[in-house]
């Protein structure tokens, strides 16, 4: 060793090794022996433990999320994960003829049975159900996974919307939906049009109110007839006038208007003797009807006797039933085909569930 080495850190330090190390076990094979035969013994059952812990291939969930619009909804993106997804993949811009290929390259890069599914979101409602016959039709089996269609939410907000109307009607009326008198505001957008047809198919004679031109409900009441067999009625609602008179021979109403417009007055709803159930979906203020209680859920609306229902009790049946689609997708050992008929089961299994009691906390001493 030079003497330059020796003075400096490394040197010093390595010389005073030297000397302690005994003169057999300086060559350069003993000191590889030394280095590697402790970690040798370390190593295997390290990686051994990696292994153990690694998930099984497809055991891990994956949702592929597809949205026709420029972006996927963080709403849904936040549902999915909270009901049990580990991985959540959005692909925006999507259309019709995108939906196969991404759905082959999902199923065919996993094993038959991998815990896969398909979420169909954006804001229209024919769309969304052309996309989910799409991606049934690219299904080769045994690779087939479960396809769950929500566009803008609207499957499910609809789906409880009309499930708390028809418990409220039951609990005050003992009745169900079938030959009630159903108006809708708001028919064309996603709920409201998603509400009309739930109510439709529950045997209630549906009138969907236009709130400006009157043609695009009649293309929308003739769609519904073609794809879901159900009869909605386009009315004219443009003036207080022409809602009174609907409301005249309304017993619900349901408004699922744009958030922050006020659609029923409180004077309207207070004139409409017969009016059995109101609700309404927009929980920014003003609400879409005026006295309306976000919480209110079966109680009268503020100097009538209709009951009214507010955004966040159907909000909160919703919440549920979303995240209840999503679990049903993980747990099912089918394929499931979910659309707004699904949800409006879930909806109806939900708050028909009786209510558990609340826990009692512990008393503490004074």
């Amino acid at each position: 060793m030079r003497a330059s080495e020796v003075v400096s850190g490394r040197g010093v330090s390595n010389a005073a090794t030297l000397d302690r190390v005994p003169a057999s076990e300086r060559s350069p094979r003993a000191a590889k022996a030394r280095v590697s035969a402790k970690p040798k013994k370390e190593r295997a059952p390290a990686r051994a433990k990696v292994r153990a812990q690694e998930p099984a291939v497809g055991s891990l969930p994956v949702l592929y999320m597809l949205s026709p619009q420029r972006f996927m909804s963080p709403f849904d993106c936040n549902m999915a994960v909270d009901s049990g997804y580990k991985v959540v993949l959005p692909y925006d811009g999507v259309g019709v003829a995108d939906v196969g290929a991404l759905v082959q390259d999902a199923i065919f890069s996993r094993p038959p049975k991998a815990r896969t599914g398909v979420f169909i979101g954006g804001k229209d409602i024919t769309l969304a159900l052309d996309m989910m016959t799409a991606a049934r039709s690219a299904m080769v089996p045994p690779f087939e996974i479960s396809v769950f269609a929500d566009p803008g939410g609207s499957f499910t907000t609809a789906a409880a919307m009309v499930a708390c109307v028809e418990r409220v009607l039951k609990r005050s009326v003992k009745r169900g939906l079938k030959g009630l008198r159903v108006s809708v505001f708001g028919a064309s957008g996603v709920v409201g049009f998603a509400s009309a047809v739930i109510a439709a198919r529950e045997g209630a004679r549906v009138r969907i109110v236009a709130h400006d031109a009157i043609e695009p409900l009649v293309a929308l009441a003739a769609f519904a007839k073609e794809r879901f067999a159900v009869t909605l009625e386009p009315v004219a609602g443009q003036t207080e006038t022409l809602k009174a008179k609907l409301l005249d021979v309304s017993d619900v109403v349901l408004t699922a208007g744009p958030a922050g417009v006020n659609i029923l007055p409180r004077r309207l709803i207070a004139r409409a003797a017969g009016l059995l159930v109101a609700a309404d979906v927009n929980a920014v203020a003003p609400y879409g009807i005026e006295g309306i209680d976000l919480f209110m859920n079966g109680v009268p609306l503020p100097g009538c006797s209709t009951l009214g229902i507010g955004a966040l009790a159907i909000g909160d049946v919703k919440y549920k039933t979303q995240a209840g689609l999503f679990r049903r997708m993980l747990t099912e050992d089918t394929p499931l085909d979910l659309d707004f008929r699904d949800a409006f089961a879930l909806a109806r299994e939900i708050v028909s569930a009786p209510a558990r009691p609340a826990k009692r906390g512990k008393r503490t001493s004074a």
